[in-house]
């Protein structure tokens, strides 16, 4: 039987659409983005806290789906169209309006009504991040992987909304959600080739819409359900063993931060939600009493 876990909300109403948030032990801060702002939002968590923790808004584009730190500095970013490098915090202003933009790595395709969405890196270094279309249109989306020395590799073609992706705690295997299915999957890969070997359904998600996920250092996998005001975790039995309630309909993805990782951090958006209460937008906080993984730097 599942246990519940009521997520205490940790900032204001920030974001439009927030998602993707992710750990940078180097620089103590939760970092997520207001993506279809394109703006990157940090909190500094070693030393603000969380009551109202303060967040800080860079603006890098007109859309900043995903980011991931970067082993030499920085972060990698998926744009609208492709990927991407971004300087250090204050390499070109930081602040409550810092800017900043992001240097392109190029446009991988031109279709503007097709955006990237979610992703991750690999246990290799390589960035990860897949795609779908403005109107979630079905098949439209593909899943690209950024290697470091910057080539780029199509991994999976025809998803439509694709979403979460994290590597188990051995590196041998990754979690993937493309929403539409309703499902998280597993995916093998390969990644000398690189290639997906293999895609195999892991448990169908009830209660909401799939959307961005992460893996603790149990071996649980832990979803944000999009419309159904929770979290889930998974067992890698694949058994719902809690759930995390929301006080608003729309958590969009979670990771855990902080110095020990044993914070999980959940990112909601105030698109249509249907309510302007101060709660959707904002950033939630429990601890679950599992820790998380040290994420994964893209090594370019």
């Amino acid at each position: 039987m599942s246990r519940e876990i009521a997520a205490e909300q940790a900032t204001a109403a920030v974001a439009e659409h927030g998602e993707g948030p992710v750990w940078d032990a180097s620089r103590g801060v939760l970092a997520s983005v207001d993506m279809l702002r394109g703006d990157l939002l940090t909190v500094d968590l070693l030393r603000d806290g969380v009551e109202q923790a303060e967040v800080r808004r860079r603006h890098v584009g007109d859309v900043l789906a995903a980011l991931r730190p970067r082993a030499r500095g920085g972060w990698v970013v998926a744009l609208e169209r492709g990927f991407g490098l971004l300087d250090e915090p204050g390499a070109r202003g930081e602040g409550p309006a810092g800017g900043g933009g992001a240097r392109s790595l190029g446009e991988l395709w031109q279709d503007e009504t097709v955006r990237m969405n979610d992703g991750g890196c690999d246990p290799s270094g390589a960035f990860w991040c897949g795609s779908m279309a403005y109107d979630s249109t079905p098949g439209r989306g593909s899943l690209y992987r950024l290697a470091p020395d910057g080539s780029v590799a199509t991994m999976l073609t025809g998803v439509t909304v694709s979403n979460g992706l994290c590597w188990t705690p051995d590196g041998a295997r990754a979690y993937y959600v493309d929403s539409h299915t309703r499902r998280i999957d597993v995916l093998t890969v390969d990644l000398a080739a690189p290639a997906v070997t293999s895609r195999e359904p892991f448990v169908e998600v009830e209660g909401g819409t799939p959307d961005g996920l992460t893996v603790d250092a149990e071996g649980g996998v832990w979803v944000a359900l999009w419309g159904g005001s929770a979290v889930h975790r998974y067992t890698a039995d694949g058994e719902l063993d809690i759930v995390v309630l929301l006080p608003t309909t729309h958590p969009t993805a979670c990771a855990f931060a902080g110095p020990e990782l044993d914070e999980l951090w959940i990112t909601t958006s105030a698109m249509g939600a249907g309510v302007s209460d101060g709660r959707a937008g904002a950033l939630y906080r429990c601890v679950p009493g599992v820790r998380g993984l040290e994420p994964l730097p893209y090594r370019g």
